[in-house]
């Protein structure tokens, strides 16, 4: 009977992760694509943390109902109970606290995250200070959260937690902020016109101007500078899944320079899919050439030593 039961519980727990992957596939191709760079436990816990965000963000981009507040009170104490018991009947939800449970997600990236979700429901522009709060709520702390995931991918059940580092930490909320802002610019349309909402600090909706753009691409380069400084503090296969998401949001990110405020208004920027996968296959590619070279060098030490020694 014992055995019955723990057989369920993985099907459980198997069906939880396959539906945080159906989540990741059907919302976004680019982080999709940076995830089948990873094993099997790490994408396995980053779809899940994806899919949590992404059912967060539902509730107040897409539901927006009277009791849209309510909704999301109550998947934010989902989560809580589920980071206690380690179950939910919320299959997004308890895929989400098993691997918040194995990697050390916890309120210092939870509740910030809540909190900048539940400030969509209610800010409609933001100051500097509240824009600042949002990025870090919204993006940075998810940053950190990924991070989490890659440091302890291979961490076996009573073995402590990996802590990040933190060099990396400020590698991870530089990256989930320059994502962030990336969205903010691509999605300014539906932000403006649908949502009535400006992130930009005093740009009212609708308002942006190309010196307005000029200012957050300056951003975004600095954040990406701190990030790209962090890549070398990776494990192997997470960095080149992250090489490869922030090679497509880089490739993003340049057309977007290239297109007028007026436009970016009416009109969401695009990477079309033959180029993502150009630009994913580049990445895997230079890292491949990277890891045979760093294999190749104790080889080549030791010959040149042996005909030293001749």
């Amino acid at each position: 009977m014992q055995d019955e039961t723990r057989r369920a519980a993985r099907l459980y727990d198997a069906t939880a992760v396959r539906a945080s992957g159906v989540v990741l596939r059907a919302y976004s191709t680019s982080f999709g694509l940076g995830t089948r760079l990873l094993g099997g436990p790490a994408r396995h816990d980053i779809e899940s943390v994806y899919a949590l965000v992404r059912l967060a963000d539902e509730v107040v981009d897409t539901y927006r109902g009277p009791d849209a507040g309510e909704q999301l009170d109550e998947l934010e104490a989902q989560v809580a109970r589920a980071l206690v018991t380690g179950y939910s009947t919320n299959v997004v939800v308890h895929a989400f606290a098993r691997a918040a449970r194995r990697t050390g997600i916890g309120p210092a990236e939870i509740d910030p995250f809540f909190a900048s979700m539940r400030a969509d429901l209610t800010v409609q522009e933001h100051d500097r200070a509240s824009y600042e709060r949002y990025v870090y709520g919204s993006a940075e702390v998810v940053g950190v959260m990924c991070l989490r995931v890659f440091l302890n991918a291979d961490r076996r059940p009573g073995d402590p937690v990996v802590e990040p580092p933190a060099s990396t930490v400020t590698g991870a909320r530089a990256l989930g902020a320059a994502f962030q802002k990336i969205n903010f610019l691509r999605d300014l349309g539906a932000d403006g016109g649908e949502l009535g909402r400006s992130y930009f600090p005093g740009v009212e909706a609708g308002t942006l101007d190309d010196a307005d753009v000029r200012t957050v691409l300056a951003e975004v380069e600095q954040d990406l500078a701190l990030a790209r400084a962090a890549l070398p503090d990776l494990p192997p296969r997470a960095r080149c899944a992250v090489e490869a998401t922030l090679a497509l949001y880089a490739r993003l990110l340049a057309d977007l320079a290239r297109t007028p405020a007026d436009r970016l208004a009416t009109q969401r920027v695009r990477v079309p899919g033959p180029v993502k996968a150009v630009v994913v296959g580049g990445v895997v590619v230079r890292t491949l050439g990277r890891q045979a070279v760093a294999a190749a060098r104790p080889v080549v030490g030791r010959v040149t030593s042996r005909r030293r020694q001749a």
